[in-house]
């Protein structure tokens, strides 16, 4: 089993990453391999359609998907956005059924906000979210302070611990005659006629 970690971060290896790679440690321990995908990086040095692409082959392969943003004017950034928008337009078939969880780093304050906006994509595709002890948040202005936000480190590993579960559970589930759902047709209603 595999799990895509994508880090919606201008930087490669800094808050958000350091939150990923927690949650990364404890799907390791469990057997599950991860990569992080560093979206944020591409975007913002215009190559969103790439990143996209190499993204959609990763998720092909993968059983679940973690994504993971800084807090910007109390949202997420504009790069995880513009990246979510067009994956989820153009491979939501390969997103379905897959758990999935979102994670926000902040220096203090939007990270309930940013949540609720990254929660919105895995809903729209049939993901399953995967949820920890508190909201999957972690703070502090470097990587190093978020090593010290000992609230946030253990949220990120419960978070890891509940999504080896899942997967297991889910693998489990087939291996017994238990069906995936199958995706439905979407209908879309326009009051305005």
């Amino acid at each position: 089993m595999k799990v895509l970690l994508i880090n919606g971060s201008r930087k490669s290896k800094g808050c958000t990453y350091t939150a990923l790679s927690e949650v990364a440690k404890e799907l390791n321990e469990r057997g599950i391999e991860t990569d992080i995908y560093n979206a944020g990086t591409m975007v913002f040095k215009g190559e969103v359609d790439l990143a996209v692409q190499e993204a959609t082959e990763i998720i092909k392969g993968v059983d679940g998907i973690v994504i993971g943003s800084p807090v910007y004017y109390a949202s997420p950034t504009g790069e995880i956005l513009m990246f979510l928008d067009r994956l989820f337009w153009s491979a939501e078939e390969y997103l379905r059924f897959k758990p999935a969880a979102t994670i926000a780093s902040a220096r203090r304050a939007g990270t309930t906000a940013t949540l609720d906006v990254l929660n919105k994509y895995p809903l729209f595709a049939n993901m399953p979210l995967i949820a920890s002890r508190y909201w999957n948040m972690v703070h502090g202005s470097k990587p190093e302070d978020v090593l010290r936000d000992t609230e946030g480190i253990q949220i990120m590993h419960t978070l890891g611990k509940n999504m080896a579960w899942v997967l297991k559970s889910i693998e489990a589930g087939k291996k017994n005659g238990v069906e995936q759902p199958v995706a439905e047709d979407k209908v879309f209603t326009n009051f305005i006629r």
